[in-house]
């Protein structure tokens, strides 16, 4: 059965790598280079959202031969307004990184 109250956050929403028809859900300028699972649920945390379940050993639907991973959240906001705040942080974060 459906749940109404948590959302899933896929890791290829924010692989630059991919287009759009392949999954990638924000523009590239809000995606980075094959992010990693961890990156994902430090990005959450930092932008005040806490995972409640996660698994690395899934695989995207879009892209059936690629293990993947994702991210189970409460929703509170919608899940556009989700995606972006955890885009900044990942991207502000790999920017900080290139330095």
């Amino acid at each position: 059965m459906k749940d109404y109250d948590h959302i899933v956050i896929w890791l290829d929403y924010f692989n630059k790598t991919l287009s759009r028809q392949k999954g990638r859900k924000l523009s590239k300028d809000k995606c980075v280079f094959d992010p990693s699972l961890n990156e994902l649920i430090e990005s959450a945390k930092a932008a005040g959202l806490e995972p409640t379940a996660t698994d690395d050993q899934v695989r995207f639907p879009r892209r059936p031969f690629v293990r993947s991973g994702y991210i189970v959240l409460e929703k509170k906001l919608p899940k556009t307004k989700i995606l972006d705040k955890i885009s900044e942080k990942m991207v502000a974060k790999r920017a900080k990184q290139a330095k």
